[in-house]
């Protein structure tokens, strides 16, 4: 699963992931983003790529604009298209891809449960695989917000996340698939990570709040 990453949206990211044009904040940099937060989603729109700022946690369209009293911030890879929540979307390829550096998972150790940083093991910027929504609100106002994908864990991240799941994971040059491609191109995608492109480390215990944020949570702890 993901419950906490690391986003950003410098030109290096846009030129990256070919955005444009884009409704998001230039140089906007969260280093513990949380479920319910406004997030960087890139999205296909009108032949282009195009950057926006949705809810983590998707809402249903049948939802009326009011979130869902069960967690929606991750959907699994193996019933996409058929849970009441996502198959909407599914069906009509409301694919996006979520942008960042990085991710925490919690391992849990004799002492409690030890965070650690996960992240491609040459830094590179990377997205998930994610499903975005509109839901209309009574008033009329409408609510955009995304889900990110899950599919089972690679043995890396299986050592740490004990549930053994993890995000899907694209690059720039892979990220075609899911965002433009046919409903058999976006499900090919929807696999493991490579283990051995990825490296993890345990940091610092403050990333469990929300409240912290800044470049010191991904410093390596012993």
């Amino acid at each position: 699963m993901c419950g906490r990453f690391v986003s950003k949206t410098d030109a290096a990211m846009e030129r990256a992931f070919n955005v444009t044009p884009r409704q998001w904040r230039h140089d906007w940099t969260s280093y513990n983003v949380a479920p319910t937060q406004m997030v960087p989603v890139i999205r296909p729109e009108g032949g282009q790529r195009d950057g926006v700022m949705l809810r983590w946690g998707l809402v249903p369209a049948w939802a009326e604009g009011q979130p869902t009293k069960y967690s929606t911030i991750n959907a699994r890879a193996e019933t996409i298209a058929t849970a009441a929540t996502y198959r909407a979307p599914w069906k009509r390829a409301q694919r996006c891809i979520i942008p960042a550096v990085g991710y925490y998972e919690w391992q849990a150790t004799p002492h409690g449960k030890q965070p650690h940083f996960i992240h491609l093991a040459g830094g590179e910027p990377f997205a998930f695989c994610g499903l975005w929504e509109a839901s209309r609100a009574p008033d009329g106002a409408i609510l955009e917000s995304c889900t990110i994908i899950t599919v089972p864990a690679n043995p890396m991240v299986a050592e740490i996340h004990a549930k053994g799941r993890m995000p899907a994971m694209v690059t720039p040059e892979t990220c075609g698939a899911w965002l433009e491609g046919t409903p058999a191109d976006a499900q090919a995608v929807l696999a493991p990570f490579p283990a051995e492109l990825m490296d993890a480390y345990p940091v610092s215990s403050r990333v469990n709040s929300p409240r912290n944020d800044g470049p010191s949570l991904l410093e390596r702890v012993a």
